[in-house]
């Protein structure tokens, strides 16, 4: 079966290429599937997308008619396809619902500590010859309460690492998870309450219509004055400009970001001899108090092999026509 890969980085080729077997014959492209590339999947069976292409309703009466039968999501989240419109085209889509969860979790914890031991600007200083250490006091996360949105695999993961710090842990989910009880005494509750009583909040949630801008100036009034603010998840689950008026604020102390809610014309390309024409995105990354990664959370070596082998497994079952167990539906 011939596929066409989209938005493939020289990072996770090798991956790619390990986890290659069965019926599969890969042509990759580093360009994102828009309007102006989509004939490039003419001749192919299927295609292979990553977060930054857009597969909406147009994208893919395109792809049907060019002969796509099938869509190899290389990401667990899928708000970047229209799975009705797929359905109803005939076209069988499947994602990778899980790699190593440790990953975007431990980066969450780096980009926290990294925040409140003021790692980033310790190092600028030290470059510039100044040793003194009077803007550079953090505080001890023992004994803190962290709030946890989201306690899923990835949730889990950062809610056992916070557990070992000796935090206290509240959790915002529709779902319980008894197990996550019993292993760290975590305490289930509203998101009002969590957001008055942490002092840490990490998003771990999938965005979704309930989750789409759930954190937005309502939110933010509500949280306890000081809060260290992470989000590895999805960008659009936090409105932006509700953000940086409460970092102005002093309600938040500090930002840690691997996501941006208009992060798509941005992350993953080299913007080096560019300016930025987000006017948003330029006043967020100028503060001082803030720390943005480019969605780099998932890049680790187990968690780019795991991604790799779900995606070709889940070709090779299209391929030998058999049943692919992480295919999608409306």
């Amino acid at each position: 079966m011939k596929i066409l890969m989209y938005s493939t980085f020289d990072f996770e080729k090798p991956f790619i290429e390990k986890a290659k077997h069965g019926k599969l014959e890969l042509v990759y492209t580093s360009k994102n599937l828009n309007h102006d590339t989509v004939d490039l999947a003419k001749g192919f069976e299927g295609i292979s997308l990553f977060t930054s292409d857009i597969a909406n309703s147009t994208m893919l009466e395109k792809l049907y008619h060019l002969g796509i039968k099938y869509i190899a999501l290389r990401t667990v989240g899928h708000d970047h396809i229209d799975l009705k419109k797929a359905r109803s085209l005939g076209i069988k889509v499947a994602n990778v619902p899980e790699y190593s969860p440790f990953s975007i979790a431990e980066h969450a914890v780096a980009l926290l500590m990294a925040l409140n031991r003021k790692i980033v600007l310790g190092q600028k200083l030290m470059e510039m010859g100044d040793y003194r250490l009077d803007n550079l006091v953090g505080f001890d996360l023992h004994g803190k309460t962290v709030g946890i949105i989201g306690t899923g695999k990835i949730g889990s993961a950062f809610a056992k690492i916070m557990h070992g710090f000796g935090c206290t842990l509240l959790a915002y989910d529709p779902f319980i998870n008894e197990e996550l009880i019993q292993q760290t005494k975590i305490r289930y509750c509203n998101l009002e309450e969590l957001c008055q009583s942490a002092d840490v909040i990490s998003i771990h949630c999938p965005l979704n219509v309930d989750s789409k801008y759930m954190f937005n100036k309502s939110i933010f009034s509500q949280m306890k004055k000081g809060v260290v603010f992470i989000n590895t998840a999805r960008g659009m689950i936090v409105n932006t400009e509700d953000l940086i008026e409460a970092i102005n604020k002093g309600i938040i102390s500090a930002v840690g970001l691997d996501v941006y809610d208009k992060e798509r014309p941005i992350f993953f390309k080299n913007h080096i001899s560019e300016k930025f024409t987000d006017h948003v995105y330029t006043i967020l990354r100028s503060l001082p108090n803030v720390l943005i990664t480019g969605h780099q959370g998932f890049l680790s070596n187990e968690a780019l092999q795991g991604i790799a082998n779900t995606t070709m497994a889940n070709l090779n079952a299209w391929a030998y026509n058999s049943i692919c167990e992480n295919e999608l539906e409306k």
